[in-house]
């Protein structure tokens, strides 16, 4: 497993109040329900809006999730810069760059792990979705194609688009949130996309 930088050259973004790329993820789902967290929602929003703001077709998008009171006491002059300070409650995201090549999320994911100064993690990807009576026909046509499921998902005239966000910590805390390109809707929970918060949870793992 190859660990992820700790904090990249990108500034940190400030805490504020199916198909594609997401496959891949097959983690198993830990039996008992994450811990709803609202700062965890208010930063998983504030995730979205600071990604979308930069528009759609955008490769995924991963945060490292450090406290930023640790933060703030590790590093006085970016915390003066930034207006954070030592008794802060939450978490600041840090942008991790140059992500290592990956097939998919799950191939993503199975090569990252955080140091322990890293208290939770977050990603934002975007996906295809279809109904579930297109999947199988979309299988058989890639197959028949010879070109990937997520290639022919991405033209078919049922698809829906989403951007997901999903963030989770090392004490269980989790938060996630899914925005319909077509409606322009943000639904948020605790557990929306299981499987991938379950993925994300196990890079923290020592």
């Amino acid at each position: 497993m190859t660990d992820a930088p700790a904090v990249p050259g990108r500034p940190p973004v400030r805490r504020g109040a199916g198909v594609g790329e997401t496959g891949g993820v097959s983690a198993a789902v830990p039996p008992s329900p994450p811990t709803a967290d609202p700062v965890l929602v208010a930063l998983v929003r504030e995730l979205e809006e600071h990604v979308g703001a930069q528009g759609w077709d955008q490769p995924p998008r991963l945060f490292a999730l450090v406290p930023t009171a640790a933060l703030a006491a590790a590093e006085p002059e970016l915390a003066a810069r930034m207006s954070l300070h030592a008794g802060a409650p939450g978490w600041t995201p840090v942008e991790q760059e140059d992500l290592p090549a990956h097939a998919d999320l799950g191939d993503l994911l199975a090569q990252l792990a955080w140091p322990r100064g890293v208290d939770g993690v977050a990603l934002v990807a975007e996906r295809v979705v279809l109904p579930g009576e297109a999947e199988a026909a979309v299988v058989a046509a890639a197959a028949e194609q010879g070109q990937d499921a997520a290639s022919v998902a991405a033209g078919h005239p049922r698809r829906e688009e989403l951007r997901v966000v999903v963030a989770t910590t090392r004490s269980g805390a989790a938060a996630s949130a899914v925005r319909l390109r077509r409606l322009d809707e943000l639904l948020t929970g605790p557990d929306l996309l299981p499987a991938l918060r379950s993925a994300l949870a196990t890079t923290l793992l020592d």
